[in-house]
């Protein structure tokens, strides 16, 4: 069983930066599709971030447009992990940010994937 791991949230200033690692024990993360989604309350649940499984030593990268431009997701084969590396926060990021796993390709739909970790909070405020 596929058990994925947050870290590196906390709280910043708007314009500042921060990193989230989702890390995975037992499985490399290269067989999966990673998705990052947040959630605030009374919200639903939003993809912010994907990148597809590898193929072919390639792993193509999907951002919501809120984020494009500010967020980069990474694959780091050393740690094994799927790095969301998010510069010029704005106040309207702060939410519970998860990762989420699955075998097929990007998707917006949280339904679609079968493994999340447990959520990470980030709060960007002044």
């Amino acid at each position: 069983q596929l058990q994925l791991v947050e870290s590196g949230g906390g709280s910043v200033q708007p314009g500042g930066s921060l990193t989230l690692s989702c890390a995975a024990s037992k499985f490399t993360l290269d067989y999966y599709t990673i998705a990052w989604f947040r959630q605030v309350p009374g919200k639903e649940r939003e993809g912010v971030s994907c990148i597809n499984r590898v193929e072919g030593r390639l792993s193509s990268t999907n951002y919501v447009d809120s984020v494009k431009g500010r967020f980069t997701i990474v694959r780091d084969n050393a740690t094994n992990t799927v790095d969301l590396q998010m510069n010029n926060l704005r106040v309207e990021d702060t939410a519970i940010y998860y990762c989420a796993a699955r075998l097929s390709y990007c998707s917006w739909r949280s339904d679609q994937f079968g493994f999340w970790g447990q959520g990470i909070q980030v709060t960007v405020s002044s």
